[in-house]
């Protein structure tokens, strides 16, 4: 723990008891509770005043079965008041919320979970059946507590929490570098980590997010990502928990998405790209205008040109979408609006130069660095390449998570010294213009290295993704580095298209430009497999192994 100066001392649960006292009777977390008789979605909330008094009395709860400072408690509740009312107890009194997305299948889940040696449990009942049928994974968890029905399991439930009389709880006085919870990454390009996020790095991330959006605290917000929905107390704005499964956004409903912003007034929705997509393009077909969105924040993958177009169309002229680029290690990181992207910088994109993701947040310093899969331990300046060369993207600054939860190796991979600073490796390649914009050309794992040379994802799919009837396409290499052989994956609009025909065309385009010339073999997929949190990033290692064994999906 940090020793510095008590004064020095910071809480995210703070903003909640600021906004508490300076707006107590706005709502603060709006849940669709379920549907009257006519099909209309009835809607229960907290209140700034109530939430903050909820989470007082749970944050006296933890602390009287022993849930404290420090202690790691995974956190399995699904979005909710409850939500909200836990992890806000849990900051004040210093506890360290663990979180798993749930939708990377319960194999993973629970390996995550151990990962973490968890000292208490706080879920759902159907969480502790979870547990209770896998009793290895939990060995480290003493103390528990039950969200709804308590059956044979005994512990504390948080019905009883809640019975007890209020009084107010003093936040914890916790440090800027002092662990506030372990967010496990998805796993998309390798294993999931648990990033360690600390109170200091919950505190920029809520001032750079507000700062950089220019959110008021007469906003709504909705936001169909569960961690983010977080934000929003410390915001002042209110949050409006939309009717979806948030691990599915791809087959989310866009009726319930568009009722749920006309009947709650939203004025900023964070919004996957699958759901941007789904969304957008629903709305465009049917001439909806969304005339109280003033700010939609699509993040998590790159969103194509077509769906920013499509959600554009559903928005007044002076509402923006904004593409911002990070990870769960560091977030926001760049940041680029749709108008930017359509008006200027598509037509590159298209040329095969990457996808734009936009400048440097205020106070984030951004570094394109020479590509090597080896560790670095200290930086040199003479990492860096000059702007328009292909490079691993780095960044540093306050948002930037220092190190994974017990992953040495990991943490060897990731992070570069630099004096007391470090630098943390997104292993994302790209380059910076001139005008000191980054684009974005692929992870690092994915570049495919042939005798001719190294290709990149993102540039060499744009090529393909030109042809008509091209719905995506992905590259994977065959074989070892350095001697792969490059193949690319296509998902056609129509499935039932006639896949020669599509392929000979595909080949004769790719054999004009240099950038794909060496590609001469096309496959096809009728629906590429995706990651499970934001349904956007392809899963090329899928692909790649189906490409060595020659079958086509």
């Amino acid at each position: 723990m940090n020793t510095a100066d008590e004064s020095s001392w910071v809480n995210v649960a703070n903003y909640l008891k600021r906004m508490a006292e300076r707006q107590p009777y706005k709502r603060a977390v709006v849940y669709p509770a379920g549907w009257d008789d006519n099909g209309r979605v009835a809607y229960t909330h907290l209140t700034f005043q109530q939430l903050d008094r909820e989470s007082d009395l749970i944050a006296h709860g933890l602390e009287s079965c022993g849930i404290m400072r420090g202690t790691r408690t995974i956190l399995m509740v699904k979005p909710s008041l409850e939500f909200f009312a836990l992890t806000f107890a849990m900051f004040k009194v210093g506890a360290v919320p663990v979180m798993v997305d749930p939708g990377m299948g319960i194999r993973r889940m629970i390996a995550c979970l151990q990962e973490s040696n968890g000292e208490a449990f706080i879920g759902i009942p159907m969480a502790h059946v979870i547990r209770k049928i896998f009793p290895k994974y939990f060995k480290t968890v003493k103390k528990w507590v039950t969200v709804g029905t308590r059956w044979f399991w005994g512990g504390h439930t948080l019905k009883h929490f809640l019975s007890m009389h209020w009084e107010p709880y003093p936040v914890a006085k916790t440090h800027a570098n002092e662990m506030a919870a372990i967010l496990f990454t998805t796993g998309s390009t390798g294993p999931a980590k648990g990033a360690i996020y600390t109170h200091g790095m919950f505190d920029a991330q809520i001032r750079h997010i507000q700062s950089h959006f220019g959110i008021g605290t007469d906003e709504i917000d909705l936001p169909t990502f569960p961690l983010f929905a977080l934000f929003d107390p410390a915001l002042g704005m209110t949050a409006v928990i939309p009717d979806m499964d948030p691990t599915r956004p791809a087959q989310v409903d866009p009726e319930k998405i568009i009722d749920a912003i006309f009947s709650q007034g939203v004025t900023n929705m964070f919004a996957s790209p699958a759901l941007l997509k789904r969304v957008g393009f629903y709305g465009k077909a049917a001439e909806i205008k969304l005339p109280t969105l003033k700010r939609v924040i699509s993040a998590g993958a790159p969103a194509s040109v077509a769906s920013l177009e499509a959600f554009s169309s559903l928005l007044e002229e002076t509402a923006e979408i904004h593409t911002p680029y990070g990870a769960t290690e560091a977030m926001p990181v760049l940041s680029v609006t749709a108008k930017e992207i359509l008006k200027e910088t598509r037509k590159f994109t298209e040329q095969g130069y990457g996808m734009c993701v936009g400048r440097p947040v205020e106070g984030i310093d951004v570094r394109i660095i020479r590509i090597t899969d080896e560790p670095i331990e200290q930086w040199n300046d003479e990492l860096m390449l000059p702007n328009g060369e292909i490079g691993e993207i780095t960044v540093s600054g306050d948002v930037v998570s220092r190190e994974y939860y017990e992953r040495a190796k990991d943490n060897a991979l990731s992070k570069i010294k630099d004096g007391n600073q470090f630098w943390h490796r997104m292993g994302d390649l790209g380059w910076r213009d001139k005008k000191n914009r980054v684009w974005f050309c692929g992870r690092k794992s994915h570049r495919v290295i042939t005798e001719n040379g190294t290709l990149f994802t993102i540039p060499c799919e744009a090529i393909f993704n030109q042809y008509t009837g091209v719905s995506r396409s992905a590259l994977v290499g065959v074989g070892a580095p350095p001697n792969q052989k490059p193949v690319i994956w296509i998902e056609l609009e129509n499935p039932n298209a006639d896949r020669e025909q599509v392929r000979t065309e595909l080949l004769n385009m790719a054999a004009q430009n240099d950038m794909t010339k060496d590609i001469r073999t096309v496959l096809f997929h009728k629906s590429f497999p995706v990651d499970i949190r934001h349904n956007s990033k392809i899963f090329r290692e899928q692909l790649s192994e189906l490409a060595t064994e020659g079958k086509e999906g």
